[in-house]
């Protein structure tokens, strides 16, 4: 390393800027790099967010500490992308000069003069400066991932219903089994009356059948164990 060149020096004590520059150098002189997309990259994204999720969710520190790093370079290599974009290009620096801004905009209570005392007043601002900065939109629904998980969706979807101005029929919570289920709209209904269930009591539908599953993985790896 040139000890002079202020770059350089930087990256040496800024572990985030090394970490941009190490992908930069990877784009340009990585062959598969080179040929990946922005599109070609979201298996990816999606595979690390998970990856994410279930070490949050084991509670396994150090497998937390390296998925949040693979996340990260899914971010830097998505700016790396944008960054040689012939049209309209914006590199990591621009990516997190418009967060800062954005998260400042949001957080009223901590960077300006507005007071937040409790979670619910937290969210009062940020909802009002989101919507300030989301005026195009028309429906309490835009903004929504449409390719989020089903469960994950619904809830989603149930909770921007409640403060629509002329809200729409919301299914009412289940309270027994649904055990005569006829047909595959029944057991739309049934798993949307779930949700609806799991967000009264203020659960994760997602998370809980998640959870759900990784017992019966264990379960079913015990059965598969070898006696003895």
């Amino acid at each position: 390393m040139n000890a002079e060149d202020p770059d350089e020096v930087g990256a040496a004590i800024d572990p985030l800027r090394s970490a941009a520059e190490v992908m930069r150098q990877v784009r340009e002189r990585c062959v598969w790099s080179q040929a990946m997309t922005h599109r070609a990259l979201l298996p990816y994204l999606v595979e690390e967010s998970y990856e994410l999720i279930d070490a949050v969710e084991r509670d396994d520190r150090a497998e937390l500490r390296e998925e949040l790093g693979d996340l990260l370079w899914q971010v830097l290599f998505h700016a790396a992308i944008a960054a040689q974009d012939p049209d309209d290009p914006f590199d990591i620096d621009d990516v997190a000069r418009a967060l800062a801004e954005k998260m400042t905009r949001r957080h009223p209570h901590v960077f300006g003069d507005a007071i937040a005392r409790t979670p619910e007043e937290v969210l009062v601002h940020w909802n009002a400066a989101k919507a300030a900065e989301k005026h195009e939109r028309r429906s309490v629904l835009d903004g929504i991932p449409p390719g989020m998980p089903a469960l994950a969706l619904a809830q989603k979807v149930l909770g921007r219903a409640h403060p629509a101005p002329v809200p729409p029929p919301i299914p009412e919570p289940v309270e027994g089994p649904a055990a005569a289920l006829a047909s595959e709209a029944e057991l739309g209904d049934a798993l949307l009356g779930l949700v609806a269930t799991a967000r009264a009591n203020g659960w994760d539908a997602e998370r809980a059948l998640r959870e759900r599953i990784r017992i019966l993985e264990d379960e079913i790896r015990a059965t598969e164990a070898p006696a003895g």
